[in-house]
């Protein structure tokens, strides 16, 4: 086993060239091999490049029942500097993942998805996707270009069209919200979401980003008051949560024009793009909460996240079982 190993491993023989250097079958060598990786004689270490973080992606996974966590390499503990890290380790997520087909959910108006953009390049493979706005992007003008060009230069690089949802994200009564939803082209929109196989979203916190704030898609302040008195730390789309990730109701959300939370958790992969200080609450709210199954954020928010959420362990549940 010895010598098989050492010829495959360190000499970088083949095979075949092991078999006939030691005059024995091919089948013989594969078969050492493999019982040298069961009595250790060879064993495989992962070496992560710097920039990578493989331990902190496995921890959030395992602590928040995620499907995959990827932590970006930011180079301070800045919101400019967490905004480029997550854009770019979003951007290659996308070019590496994106299915031919996919219909591609995108929240409005989040910086983090507007940072994605910036650093990817045209998907070759993608082909028949489509790109939908999920929660409405009609605002401010000097604001609404955002939303726009954020979807329309998505869709040219994943070759694709681009579904914009014409209506605002917020609305002034829950009555002008349905009168709206009545539209044709709001409603075909609106449709689409039960197809989305891809949502991409911000997660924001109570107060309002400048982006949100400069949309004009943001409630008073006497509304946000109220919905901290309830307990909601953040949202994703203007749908908000508390600290456990229970989704805080009111006449608030009958205004809101874009997906629901539950129709968010029914998505094949629902990806949120979100790190920094500011928003940390907020994170760990929508992660309690489960209401996406991917994360893509920095390093350091996924260490504050870690931290804040105890690994479960065995002697806990047996206490639990046995209170004595």
């Amino acid at each position: 086993m010895t010598r098989v190993a050492r010829l495959y491993h360190e000499e970088g023989l083949t095979q075949t060239e092991v078999a006939r250097r030691l005059a024995i079958t091919q089948v013989a060598v594969s078969r050492l091999l493999k019982k040298a990786e069961e009595h250790g004689i060879v064993r495989t270490t992962v070496v992560a490049p710097p920039g990578t973080f493989a331990d902190l992606e496995g921890l959030l996974e395992e602590r928040f029942g995620l499907n995959q966590a990827i932590v970006g390499d930011a180079t301070r503990d800045a919101e400019e500097s967490v905004l480029n890290a997550i854009g770019s380790a979003a951007a290659h997520f996308l070019e590496s993942t994106l299915k031919g087909g996919d219909v591609i959910g995108i929240s409005s108006w989040s910086a983090s998805l507007l940072a994605m953009v910036e650093h990817m390049r045209p998907v070759r493979k993608a082909e028949n996707c489509s790109v939908v706005q999920v929660l409405g992007g009609v605002g401010n003008p000097s604001a609404e270009q955002h939303a726009s060009r954020l979807a329309i230069r998505l869709a040219r690089l994943v070759h694709g069209d681009a579904r914009f949802l014409a209506a605002p994200g917020v609305v002034g009564s829950a009555g002008a919200a349905k009168v709206l939803l009545q539209d044709p082209y709001v409603s075909e929109t609106v449709a689409l979401f039960e197809k989305v196989t891809l949502a991409l979203v911000g997660v924001g916190a109570l107060e309002p980003s400048a982006l949100v704030a400069s949309s004009g898609n943001t409630f008073s302040r006497e509304e946000l008051e109220s919905l901290q008195k309830e307990g909601a730390v953040g949202d994703i789309c203007f749908r908000f949560y508390d600290a456990n990730g229970r989704e805080v109701k009111g006449a608030f959300s009958g205004r809101v024009i874009g997906i629901g939370l539950e129709m968010l958790r029914r998505v094949p992969r629902s990806v949120a793009l979100c790190g920094g200080k500011r928003k940390f609450a907020a994170i760990l709210g929508a992660l309690r909460g489960r209401w996406v199954n991917t994360l893509i954020t920095d390093q350091y928010t996924a260490q504050r996240l870690i931290k804040a959420q105890p690994a479960k362990t065995v002697a806990a549940g047996s206490a639990a079982l046995n209170p004595s």
